[in-house]
């Protein structure tokens, strides 16, 4: 468990008091409407993708309102990393912190020789060969929310080395949550590779017969359904690269006892469980189609997709992209059926058990 750490030395800091979290640099508000903070998982070898992300964010977004940045990394960070992010980071607080071993590694239960297995057998489906992109998944999935550096918060936006911001965000997205009672934060949706999930959703389903009481009425689950096939995953996730949520809810004991379940189950090292779909089904179990929020104007690119904003007041004053490139235009996006359910999609738990 957390607790048993000492975690003293895992961490470090820019702010000169010691404490974590909120700016209190001359000129600035001291503290942020919300208590939120930006999280990045990162190598020593991704500096130059991690200064795009935050002069990106920086200039579009976070130089109005200076919430903190949570730096992690799996082992000891370069000091050239952190002399260059703590020039990027203007008024912003920002704290650096190494990922116990016990969230970057193989739980107890794991037949390590099974797992080497698996990522032979699927070698040939992308990071399917890797061991530590199934490190990460499992990380992001279950424990990232845990780490102490992130425990004064209650909102965080999940922010990616490499990825490009490309419309000026002129409204507090933490804000618009906060007032709203939205939980979860998107801007693409996609199919999964199929071979990555083939045992994700009957895991899903025995969860779902084992915890009946934890999945409420008005679920969003006709979204990751196939409509003809209603006991089948249609393979859409919402992209977790980009996240803006509620910690909140990874925190629940809703989110936590479905983790635990996939976690046992060990699909994470068994097959190549991602925790875009992790993440996805959980919220689609557990929320109500108003709690999931699409950020349409948040311009953003992640490798060779993007989300550009289709308005075409919000594109030609605000953005620098191109709506006909926006992901959502293709037939392997999930985002205009997500748009299209209202509250009354909800699906009954039992017709699917």
């Amino acid at each position: 468990m957390v607790g048993d750490l000492d975690y003293d030395s895992l961490l470090t800091t820019t702010d000169p008091s010691g404490s974590l979290g909120w700016s209190t640099s001359p000129g600035h508000a001291s503290k942020p409407r919300v208590k939120a903070c930006f999280v990045i998982l990162t190598r020593n070898s991704e500096l130059a993708g991690l200064e795009t992300s935050i002069r990106q964010l920086e200039q579009q977004f976070n130089h109005r309102h200076h919430y903190p940045y949570v730096i992690l990394n799996d082992e000891p960070f370069a000091p050239e990393l952190e002399r260059s992010v703590r020039g990027l980071t203007g008024g912003a607080n920002t704290t650096f912190g190494v990922i116990p071993q016990e969230h970057w590694g193989y739980p107890s239960w794991i037949n390590q020789t099974q797992a080497a297995d698996a990522r032979r057998r699927m070698a040939n489906v992308m990071y399917g060969g890797s061991e530590s992109y199934r490190h990460m998944c499992r990380f992001e999935s279950g424990f990232f929310f845990r780490h102490p550096l992130l425990a004064e918060f209650d909102y965080y936006w999940r922010v990616e080395p490499g990825v490009q911001f490309t419309c000026a965000i002129d409204y507090d997205p933490f804000v618009f949550m906060h007032e709203r009672d939205i939980k979860y934060g998107f801007t693409i949706s996609l199919k999964e590779i199929p071979a990555t999930v083939e045992s994700l959703w009957p895991a899903t389903l025995d969860y779902m017969r084992q915890n009946r009481a934890m999945v409420p009425i008005d679920n969003t689950l006709a979204w990751v359904v196939d409509p003809d096939i209603p006991s089948t995953y249609n393979l859409c996730h919402f992209w977790s690269n980009f996240e803006i949520a509620s910690l909140a809810f990874f925190r629940s004991e809703q989110y936590l006892s479905y983790f635990n379940h996939l976690d046992r189950a060990g699909g994470f090292y068994y097959e190549r469980w991602g925790d875009a779909p992790v993440h996805s089904l959980a919220a689609t179990m557990f929320l109500r189609r108003d709690q999931i929020h699409w950020f349409q104007d948040i311009g953003y690119v992640h490798a060779s997709y993007e989300n550009c904003p289709s308005d075409p007041v919000i594109n030609s004053e605000k953005c620098t992209c191109n709506p006909r490139r926006s992901v959502d235009r293709v037939s392997f996006s999930c985002t205009r059926e997500f748009m299209h359910l209202t509250p009354e999609d909800r699906l009954d738990v039992d017709g699917l058990l």
